[in-house]
């Protein structure tokens, strides 16, 4: 079993663990309705993607 030699330091522990963050979710705004969206996902409200019509629009 492997068993580390010596005590990592909470600074270097730092460093390492810096990169582990969860990434906030990217939302742009669609050029048809404006609304927010998620890019290379389709826009529920209009049924769109990438100008195609691809669902029905939703009647909210």
């Amino acid at each position: 079993m492997a068993v580390p030699k010596k005590k990592t330091s909470p600074s270097r522990k730092g460093m390492r663990q810096s990169h582990d963050r969860l990434a906030a979710a990217t939302y742009i705004e669609d050029k048809d309705s404006g609304e927010l969206r998620r890019p290379h996902h389709i826009d529920l409200k209009t049924g769109k993607y990438r100008g195609r019509q691809v669902l029905e629009p939703r009647d909210d």
